[in-house]
């Protein structure tokens, strides 16, 4: 789950010469898709095997679903959304993202209309309408602990983008993020934040959460009712979203394996009610449920997001912008700006730079120097 989307790819293809029998845990759906020629469920304390790829998988618990009948009707109904994407074309996937670009206003008038907020699922709190200006960087220079991450970077976030910011891990990606919000400052260059943006963010460290507090009480401070957004509900209900049901509240924070750590990670920084969200490695250890109803959400989320992630399906159905490292011997600190999917991303990659450039590549950095 922490390699880059370029070292899978490296694995699948390693492990499609493979001649053993291969055992893999993962959450990872490309590779499921790509790789698995079974699957096996684990849900809710049974195991559900079925024969063939994620794909196959999705369409035969579709089946499993219906005939089980209307318990699980929210589950159904983001199978089939998914079912629906699996099914459509590279160019429709894309034509999909292209098109929420110019549908910032529509989607901010549907989301005010609609302030119930259900939380049986992931959703996110609207945030207060951007203006016309997110955040523009010009000629960013940065670097870190000796290295030098980004040069010379330029982009413009789009008002209800969904930007993927992809690279191996050490890379700058984090450290991208803290320049934005002000945490870190330029070398050379400027980054603008709109007078509109609200930003959500919290840190990928997890600094400041009480290890002894339950995860109720980190996100609720103790308090029945939150302000989540724009909106008051019960605390419980809003934990409860992120898959902690239960006695799982009661859980103190610092027994969490990595995917509850990350789902409460969420759970911080969603709660914010930013118009502007920022997500560190958001998909990373979380479950296949957990990731789709992420995903559902932000496709729903009048705003701008920019995602730091290695998860290839994710950033396929979510993005429409990607930030790309593109380091190599004479610059390490090179990244390239996209519009369009990580599938798009990868063609584009491929034409500009030749078959060579999708293979992984080794990380290193350049010395700092002063002139």
């Amino acid at each position: 789950n922490h390699l880059d989307a370029e070292s899978v790819l490296w694995l699948e293809q390693h492990l499609a010469e493979y001649k053993g029998a291969i055992l893999a845990v993962t959450h990872d759906r490309y590779f499921l898709d790509n790789v698995a020629e079974w699957i096996l469920e684990l849900d809710r304390g049974r195991a559900y095997p079925y024969e063939g790829n994620y794909s196959t998988y999705l369409e035969k618990k579709a089946e499993r679903l219906e005939v089980q009948g209307k318990k699980d009707q929210k589950l159904q109904k983001r199978l089939k959304e998914e079912l629906a994407w699996v099914r459509s074309g590279a160019k429709a996937r894309q034509a999909k993202n292209k098109a929420r670009l110019q549908r910032y206003e529509e989607m901010a008038i549907e989301a005010e209309k609609t302030r119930k907020l259900d939380f049986e699922e992931i959703q996110i709190p609207v945030g207060p309408r951007l203006g016309s200006v997110v955040v523009e960087v010009e000629h960013l220079d940065k670097g870190y602990d000796g290295r030098i991450l980004i040069k010379d970077l330029s982009f413009t976030l789009p008002r209800n983008g969904i930007v993927g910011v992809i690279g191996p891990n050490g890379v700058g990606k984090t450290t991208l993020f803290k320049t934005i919000v002000g945490l870190e400052k330029p070398d050379s260059g400027t980054v603008r934040v709109g007078e509109t943006v609200k930003l959500s963010y919290v840190d990928q460290t997890r600094a400041g959460i009480d290890p002894k507090k339950t995860v109720w009480q980190v996100v609720s401070d103790g308090l029945d009712y939150i302000e989540v957004g724009q909106n008051e509900i019960p605390s419980r209900a809003y934990v409860s979203a992120f898959g902690f049901k239960g006695p799982d509240q009661q859980k103190p924070a610092g027994v969490l394996s990595g995917g509850e750590r990350n789902r409460l990670n969420l759970a911080l920084t969603l709660k914010q009610g930013g118009n502007l969200l920022l997500l560190d490695e958001p998909s990373n250890d979380l479950d296949v449920e957990t990731l789709g109803s992420l995903e559902n959400a932000l496709e729903k989320f009048p705003g701008c997001a920019v995602v730091i992630s290695h998860d290839r399906w994710f950033l396929d159905r979510t993005c429409t912008h990607i930030l790309a490292w593109e380091g190599d011997s004479s610059n390490e600190a090179k990244w390239f700006w996209f519009e369009g999917n990580f599938g798009a991303y990868e063609e584009n990659k491929v034409e500009r730079l030749g078959a060579e450039a999708a293979r992984p590549h080794r990380v290193t950095h350049r010395r700092l120097t002063r002139d």
